[in-house]
């Protein structure tokens, strides 16, 4: 009793500050980013560099009025929010472990929770940005058009605030499997690029194997892209989609579900207490 009290004492006088703490730890992951130019110009760039190599090499209609470009681009938003969330937090978080900054934050009087709160702080601000670079490239140069509708911006909303909850948390406890940074991308970014062919990204979802969809169908980014398209293509498009519609609400639950499957290890307070 005696031991907890001072625990729990601690606990309860960090609980009032930790949206001030958590919204300070943000402030400094993002600087922290943009003083890493490199990083930061590639993040951004990648998805788009994808843009035009696909949208410039594979031409045509996919069906009528939607052509591969803009069904391609719709699912690039999707990805950016992947690579942005899961994979930049599990290769990110990895290298701290490593090069010893998570031992020095655990010498401070920071909370855990203030730092995955900083990390997702960041995560809402890079994607941010990405979506908007991605807008104002497939806009005039792919021919995507903008949500039409306050119905289709509010969709898009619960689609990125699920995207972005899921693919935080599971690159925040997928960062524990890297055993140092150096074999943090090439244990992280491989499961993206599967996940990516196989979910609608750079091919067409309904020509890809049956058994391919069925193995997408267990991830969230098939999901993700799925509710994208439903956003920026027509809806008639609907009917080339597995089922015959855009099944969100099987896309909320799954999105759902993929956010509270990876906040179960942070109850262990991975990846801090594994510093």
């Amino acid at each position: 009793m005696t031991s907890s009290a001072p625990v729990a004492t601690r606990r309860s006088r960090v609980l009032p500050h930790l949206p001030r703490l958590g919204l300070a730890r943000g402030g400094i992951e993002v600087r922290m980013f943009v003083r890493e130019r490199d990083s930061m110009v590639f993040t951004f760039a990648f998805p788009v560099i994808l843009l035009f190599i696909f949208g410039s090499a594979i031409q045509g209609e996919i069906a009528p009025g939607v052509s591969f470009t803009q069904y391609f681009a719709a699912g690039m938003i999707a990805s950016g929010i992947v690579l942005s969330s899961f994979q930049s937090l599990a290769i990110g978080i990895a290298i701290e472990r490593d090069d010893g900054t998570l031992k020095r934050l655990r010498g401070m009087p920071m909370p855990p929770a203030a730092y995955f709160l900083g990390k997702i702080g960041l995560v809402l601000a890079t994607s941010l940005v990405q979506f908007a670079v991605l807008l104002v490239v497939a806009s005039p140069f792919f021919g995507l058009d903008l949500p039409g509708s306050p119905e289709l911006w509010v969709r898009f909303a619960w689609l990125f605030v699920l995207g972005i909850a899921a693919g935080t948390v599971l690159g925040i406890a997928y960062s524990s499997i890297p055993r140092s940074a150096r074999s943090a991308a090439a244990v992280v970014s491989p499961v993206v690029i599967v996940l990516q062919f196989i979910s609608g990204i750079f091919f067409v979802y309904s020509q890809l194997p049956a058994w391919m969809r069925d193995v997408a169908a267990l991830f969230p980014l098939k999901w993700l892209a799925q509710g994208m398209r439903s956003v920026f293509l027509p809806d008639s498009f609907a009917a080339q989609e597995p089922g015959g519609s855009w099944q969100l609400p099987a896309t909320a639950v799954v999105l759902a579900v993929w956010a509270v499957v990876g906040l179960i290890p942070l109850h262990a307070d991975v990846p801090l207490d594994a510093a």
